[in-house]
C-alpha cells in the first residue's frame, strides 16, 4: 500500500499567457484548476498508471473540501486530518516559452492537536507491506524537523519511505534515513553549499554520498537534460526525452509517482528508471499538474536510453 502524506496541499490555478508584463495589466490565453501538492500530485500520477494509493495530510475549509471531493471522483482513496483554517490556493504563471513562476501561499496554520491527530493516523497505516512519499512544504505551526520526527516512527514498524523535500525539510528528513530520495540539481547544490552548476561528476559524488546516509535508491533529476540513478550497486544516467513540452510543473511529482509505484510492485531497477523517465517527460506534455495517460507512459518507455557509469 502507498500512502502519499501531504502536510500543505493545494488548490494550483495555471495561468497561460504569451510573455508576464510585470506591473502591467495581463490578458490570459487560458486558466486550469488542479487539486495539488506534491503529494496529491503524486496520488493523481499512480492513479493514471493503473495504481491505488490513499492521500493523507491536512485539508481545511472550502478549498479542502474540494480537493477531498476532487480525489473522490478521481476514485483516489483519501483519509485527511480535517483542520480548522482554510487551505491554500498557489498560482502558476505558464509563457509562451514555457517559462513557469510559481506563486505558492504559505498555507493554514495547524495546532499541534491536529499534528498530533495525523502522527496518530500515520502510525496506523505503517506496517511492511506501506510505503510513504513525504512530499512537499508544511504550513504554518510545524517544525522544519517534521519529517525527522516522522520518519523513524514508521520506519520503526516495517514501513518504507521516500522523500522528496527541499531545503532545511530536505537536511533534517535525511537525518531520517529516508529509505528512497529524488532532489533535483538545484536541491543538492543548495544542500552542499555550492554557489555555481555542478557537473555530473559532482552530482554522482553527492550521491554516493547521500546513499552513504541511509537512502537505498538516490534519483537525480536534471530537467530536460534527464536524471541520475544510483543505489549501493549501480549508477546509470538517462538522457532527457524527447517530447512536445508544454509545462514542467508536477515532472518531479511524476517522476516520484513512477519511482514509488514501481518499486511497490517490486519491479527490478532497470523497469523502474524506464518508468520513471517516461512518466516525468509525459508530465511535461500536460496542462497544469494534471498526470500524463498510462498510454502515453507505455509509449515514451520504449524511448528510454539507460547509460551505465
Amino acid at each position: 500500500m502507498i500512502v502519499t502524506v501531504t502536510m500543505n496541499p493545494a488548490i494550483d490555478k495555471t495561468a497561460e499567457l504569451d510573455q508576464l508584463e510585470k506591473g502591467s495589466l495581463n490578458r490570459l490565453n487560458n486558466c486550469l484548476t488542479d487539486i495539488g501538492g506534491k503529494g496529491i500530485n503524486v496520488s493523481k500520477t499512480i492513479k493514471a498508471m493503473g495504481g491505488e494509493t490513499v492521500a493523507t495530510g491536512f485539508c481545511g475549509g472550502s478549498t479542502g473540501k474540494l480537493i477531498e471531493d476532487t480525489l473522490e471522483k478521481l476514485g483516489i482513496k483519501s483519509d485527511f486530518i480535517s483542520i480548522s483554517n482554510e487551505t491554500r490556493v498557489n498560482l502558476k504563471i505558464v509563457e509562451g516559452k514555457g517559462i513557469v513562476t510559481e506563486l505558492n501561499e504559505p498555507g493554514p496554520l495547524v495546532t499541534k492537536e491536529e499534528l498530533k491527530e495525523l502522527t496518530e493516523k500515520l502510525v496506523s497505516y505503517a506496517s511492511e507491506d506501506t510505503l510513504f512519499v513525504f512530499a512537499g512544504s508544511i504550513p504554518k505551526g510545524i517544525e522544519k524537523d517534521i519529517y525527522l520526527e516522522l520518519i523513524p516512527l514508521v520506519k520503526s514498524k516495517g514501513a518504507k519511505v521516500f522523500l522528496d523535500a527541499d531545503g532545511e525539510l530536505f537536511a533534517h528528513g535525511l537525518e531520517g534515513r529516508p529509505d528512497y530520495i529524488k532532489p533535483n540539481r538545484a536541491e543538492l547544490e543548495g544542500y552542499y553549499n555550492k554557489d555555481y552548476r555542478v557537473t555530473e561528476e559532482e552530482l554522482l559524488v553527492m550521491g554516493k554520498d547521500l546513499l552513504s546516509k541511509g537512502s537505498s535508491l538516490v534519483a537525480i533529476s536534471l530537467g530536460q537534460m534527464g536524471a541520475l540513478f544510483l543505489t549501493g550497486e549501480v549508477s546509470v544516467k538517462c538522457p532527457g526525452l524527447k517530447v512536445d513540452a508544454h509545462s514542467t510543473v508536477g515532472a518531479g511529482d511524476a517522476m516520484v509517482a513512477a519511482l514509488s509505484f514501481s518499486l511497490d510492485k517490486k519491479d527490478d531497477f532497470a523497469e523502474s528508471v524506464r518508468l520513471a523517465m517516461a512518466a516525468s517527460a509525459g508530465a511535461v506534455t500536460t496542462q497544469g499538474t494534471k498526470p500524463p495517460s498510462k498510454e502515453l507512459i507505455e509509449e515514451l518507455k520504449k524511448k528510454v536510453e539507460i547509460i551505465y557509469l
